[in-house]
């Protein structure tokens, strides 16, 4: 009974070691594993110690063969980082220039409001002369002095369609719209060159002020001048993009 307790006792301590016991494994554990790192490096020099001076040069030839690989592809990507930032920027300078020419393109087709520099042209009629051949004259006279938008009472924007007729009644109309007198043309360009066309001799001004007419035109340059009327696009019935 004696020797089987003194067995369970030596287990028992065995697995369950003391402190200074646990302590006392650990370092032999890290005794071990330099021991065992330092034979390996005394075994890796030792090998290259034994190596042949033309199998170094080799081995190194090798290395710098792949260092230069390494170096090429790594400038590589970086030329392919390079033209994908500047493709980048391209399309992005593609897109704003796109986006620039669709915004001029919808001013030229009337279908976007537009604001800038010109003049209003205000048309007094008093005894009804004013008909739709003069007004077609004055838009003419505008934009051959560099009129890029022209709108009629706030309600009619002229475009490359635009037409200017008389209803049943003897009343202008423009694109179907009746046009009423005073008879307003907010127009955007120079409005010093607009002017001067408006005034010219023979101009709109003074056919509108020749005694069969009896009218008189004001002429002022606002700040800003808003065109906000638009022109809703039609389909075509024939045509189509080629």
């Amino acid at each position: 009974v004696g020797s089987e307790m003194c067995t369970r006792d030596r287990l028992t301590a065995f697995l369950r070691p003391s402190r200074s016991q646990a302590i006392i494994a650990v370092i032999l554990l890290v005794v071990g594993m330099t021991a065992a790192m330092q034979y390996k490096v005394k075994a890796t020099d030792a090998s290259y110690s034994s190596t042949r001076r033309e199998d170094l040069v080799q081995l190194l030839d090798t290395a710098n063969e792949e260092t230069r690989r390494l170096e090429a592809e790594l400038q590589a990507l970086q030329e392919s980082r390079d033209k994908l930032k500047a493709g980048a920027a391209d399309a992005r300078v593609a897109e704003a220039e796109a986006e620039k020419r669709l915004a001029t393109l919808k001013i030229l087709a009337g279908t976007s409001p537009a604001s800038g520099q010109g003049i209003r042209l205000v048309i007094f009629d008093p005894q009804g002369k004013v008909g739709p051949d003069l007004l077609l004259d004055a838009v003419q006279e505008l934009r051959d002095a560099g009129a890029e938008v022209i709108e009629v009472n706030d309600s009619v924007r002229v475009v490359a369609s635009t037409w200017f007729g008389t209803s049943p009644t003897g009343t202008i109309v423009a694109d179907g719209k009746a046009v009423t007198r005073p008879i307003v043309l907010d127009v955007i360009g120079d409005p010093h060159a607009l002017e001067e066309a408006a005034r010219f001799r023979g101009g709109i001004v003074s056919q509108v002020q020749a005694p069969q007419v009896g009218g008189t035109v004001t002429i002022a340059r606002p700040s800003v001048v808003q065109v906000t009327a638009v022109k809703e696009l039609t389909v075509n019935q024939y045509a189509r993009p080629s």
